[in-house]
């Protein structure tokens, strides 16, 4: 059974940083694209950053690019979204996913991944 479990989240000022982390079981996540969305209230789900371990890939939305860094532990079947410098327009629930099938390429579309974690809540608030 396919499981992705997110954790790292939580309430840190602007400016602060945080690492979410994203582990997989259930199948070998080194050949599958692994990215990380966000949804915040009222708004739809938007990816910001994925890595795909075959070809290097590596793809981040414009406004996380230079703050959030995205890799992965291969051994330890874990992805990883380091934030830094983090903005109150970050605050959502942040979600790590898995395509379908291995060798596909990074997807910008929610609907091109079909394992989701639980989400995990960042709050950038002073």
């Amino acid at each position: 059974q396919v499981q992705l479990v997110e954790s790292g989240g939580g309430l840190v000022q602007p400016g602060g940083s945080l690492r979410l982390s994203c582990t997989a079981s259930g199948f070998t996540s080194r050949f599958f694209v692994i990215a990380w969305f966000r949804q915040a209230p009222g708004k739809e789900r938007e990816g910001v950053a994925c890595a795909n371990n075959i070809d290097g890939e590596i793809y981040y939305v414009d406004s996380v690019k230079g703050r959030l860094t995205i890799s992965r532990d291969n051994a330890k079947n874990t992805a990883y979204l380091q934030m830094n410098s983090l903005k109150p327009e970050d605050t959502a629930v942040y979600y790590c996913a898995a395509r379908a099938q291995p060798y596909l390429s990074c997807s910008g579309s929610s609907g091109a991944y079909t394992y989701w974690g639980q989400g995990t809540q960042v709050t950038v608030s002073s």
